[in-house]
């Protein structure tokens, strides 16, 4: 699919109605740097065309959606969990364990931090669980781009890392309220992990 137009740079909104996302998921894609962006004098933002097709190209068009609309009505009978990791062993070993389970939990995956970044906006997931050190966007900066963001909100937040807690202080550690596991990680304490917000989200029903 390719973006005909005589401009080479688009406004946010109309980047956002190429990709099919909605307003704040461009802008969050675009304070990332997942869009390739600069500010005219105006203090307008204009993305270029060339980082919009990038996306389509290379991920396909994701549907759109309103995330919080969506997200707060849906019917919390299931969980959807995106884990973010670079080993592919691992990776596997987590949709390996989690299918076994036999618990209402769909997975999502991604390798890096720009790639999970991508997949919180098209997905909105009720669990995210993320390594710290990965290439591309690690995870301390991908933490980073979503807190204070809307995206933040109902999305709990699990680290899986070799990294110590020293090591954690020294990249400047991670905001409150993120459950922090080291690896390997103890499967029986993930398993718990989900059973226990299966359990407190079906209380929204």
């Amino acid at each position: 699919m390719a973006i005909l137009s005589q401009t080479a740079y688009c406004t946010t909104r109309e980047a956002a109605e190429l990709l099919g996302i909605s307003l704040r998921t461009a802008q969050l894609w675009t304070e990332s740097g997942l869009l390739d962006a600069w500010k005219t004098e105006g203090g307008h933002r204009r993305i270029t065309r060339s980082s919009v097709q990038r996306l389509i190209d290379g991920d396909g068009v994701p549907r759109k959606r309103e995330q919080n609309d969506q997200t707060s009505a849906r019917a919390l009978t299931s969980i959807k969990v995106l884990i973010i990791e670079d080993d592919s062993v691992l990776l596997k070993l987590y949709k390996t364990a989690i299918a076994s389970w036999k618990l209402p939990a769909e997975t999502i995956t991604a390798q890096n931090g720009a790639e999970g970044l991508i997949r919180v906006g098209r997905d909105a997931p009720d669990l995210m669980i993320t390594d710290l050190s990965m290439p591309s966007m690690d995870g301390f900066q991908l933490i980073n781009n979503l807190i204070g963001s809307a995206y933040r909100e109902g999305m709990e937040i699990i680290v899986v890392t070799g990294m110590d807690k020293t090591s954690i202080e020294e990249r400047g550690g991670l905001p409150e309220g993120i459950r922090v596991l080291p690896k390997p990680v103890h499967l029986t304490e993930l398993h718990g992990i989900f059973a226990d917000l299966l359990e407190r989200r079906s209380t929204y029903l």
